[in-house]
């Protein structure tokens, strides 16, 4: 007995209005369960939709390019034999008053002069609290957009996503530049390149603009400081590299980022201090630690997070590791794959240099870099001897922590690598 179901959106965390990039199917295909029916493009990663049934696509309600939310119907399907799973429900929105439950980046002051898209009438001068849900605020603290210089076209007053959208493209479209903290104008130069040779123009992904947004928002808000120390990795590289020869052929591989995260987790549970966001004039201690990693894919920089890295052994870090890597590279990252994170880990080593000045990943108030690992003459208080060291950077938040703390912080985690034995006190 056949039955027409409607195939819909389901929860895809806090995203809306995310594009359709590629629809897998068209009207009369067959379809299977959990069968892809199309892909959809978030602010970090690209994912499919799998089929919840069974049967034959009777049409197509959305196409190419469409922006979708949770709960948008995207197709019809003629189901056979199996009861489709039921859609998923749309939860209820949350009240006004309720504030989303992450680290606020401290609000800019408005403009005295805002700047307007052309064509666009320029934002009205606030007249009162704006009006916005939380999903909103949190987009707007996220772009370091104060919400009181945002024209709203909402229904009595209220300001929409596309709303904030529109500000932050009237910015970019405007002319010169501002500064996501103050507004302040910079004189950014206007250069005609193609008058000197011929050039090439490649837009940037979502994930490169929405990274940028986020690093400029982020340096010009926190006041970083960044701390450098060196680690003796010798003996730590000649336990990685026996590990993995014993290991089993499908066991994940050890790598000194793995090392680094565990090492990271055993500070923070040291220094509670770095493990902990400010939210107004409240310091968030977390009971809990959650480390993201830098990968690098071909649609940009994505910081996946490893949960609970203060209880988990190193195979079970680096097994984790492998697979959030993978599902970043392939663009299947879920929106709760990062999110959470305590702190953050970025390597170059594979790539090379001695040192770099990570920027800090808001809300959180530290990060930790490593550059590349090189053989040094290093004296042993009676001859030199060759050692591996590990150039390691620590950029923390000022207002947090101060440089005391964070030579300590980064002289536990070089001390933590130079003598692995450490992970077992």
């Amino acid at each position: 007995m056949s039955h027409s179901m409607q195939i819909v959106l389901p929860d895809i965390g806090d995203y809306k209005d995310v594009p359709v990039v590629e629809i897998n199917v068209a009207v009369g295909d067959e379809v299977t369960i959990d069968m892809p029916l199309l892909s959809i493009e978030s602010d970090k990663a690209t994912m499919e939709v799998p089929s919840p049934a069974a049967g034959t696509v009777t049409k197509l309600l959305i196409d190419v390019g469409a922006r979708v939310s949770q709960g948008s119907v995207l197709m019809i399907l003629e189901g056979r034999g199996e009861s489709p799973a039921p859609p998923p429900a749309v939860p209820a929105p949350k009240p006004e008053h309720v504030v989303p439950q992450q680290a606020a980046v401290p609000k800019p002051p408005a403009p005295a002069a805002p700047v307007a898209d052309s064509g666009a009438r320029a934002p009205q001068q606030p007249s009162g609290a704006a009006h916005a849900s939380p999903s909103v605020r949190a987009l707007a603290r996220e772009l370091g957009v104060a919400l009181d210089a945002v024209v709203p076209t909402g229904p009595k007053g209220r300001i929409l996503r596309e709303d904030v959208a529109a500000f932050v493209n009237g910015l970019v479209r405007s002319g010169p530049a501002t500064t996501p903290a103050s507004h302040t104008p910079l004189d950014w130069p206007k250069v005609d390149y193609e008058k000197y040779g011929a050039v090439e123009r490649l837009p940037l992904t979502r994930i490169q603009k929405l990274t940028g947004t986020n690093l400029a928002r982020n340096w010009s808000v926190i006041p970083h400081v960044t701390n450098f120390d060196r680690a003796d990795v010798t003996d730590a590289e000649a336990f990685r590299q026996l590990a993995n020869a014993e290991a089993a052929k499908d066991t994940a591989k050890l790598t000194m980022v793995s090392l680094l995260i565990k090492a990271a987790a055993l500070a923070l549970i040291k220094y509670p201090r770095f493990n902990s966001s400010l939210e107004g004039d409240e310091l968030i201690l977390k009971r809990y630690v959650h480390i993201g990693f830098a990968v690098d894919t071909p649609k940009g920089l994505v910081v996946p997070v490893i949960r609970d890295c203060d209880r988990k052994g190193l195979r079970q870090i680096a097994a984790e590791m492998r697979s959030l890597a993978d599902k970043a590279i392939a663009g299947q990252l879920a929106s709760a794959d990062m999110q959470g994170g305590c702190f953050s880990v970025s390597s170059l080593g594979g790539v090379g240099g001695q040192g770099f000045t990570p920027i800090i990943n808001a809300p959180e108030v530290a990060i930790l870099g490593a550059g590349r690992a090189a053989t040094e003459a290093v004296w042993n208080g009676r001859e030199f001897e060759p050692r591996l060291m590990l150039p390691l950077s620590l950029s923390w938040d000022h207002r947090v922590v101060d440089g005391v703390a964070g030579a300590r912080f980064l002289g536990f985690v070089a001390s933590v690598l130079t003598d692995l034995r450490r992970l077992a006190l």
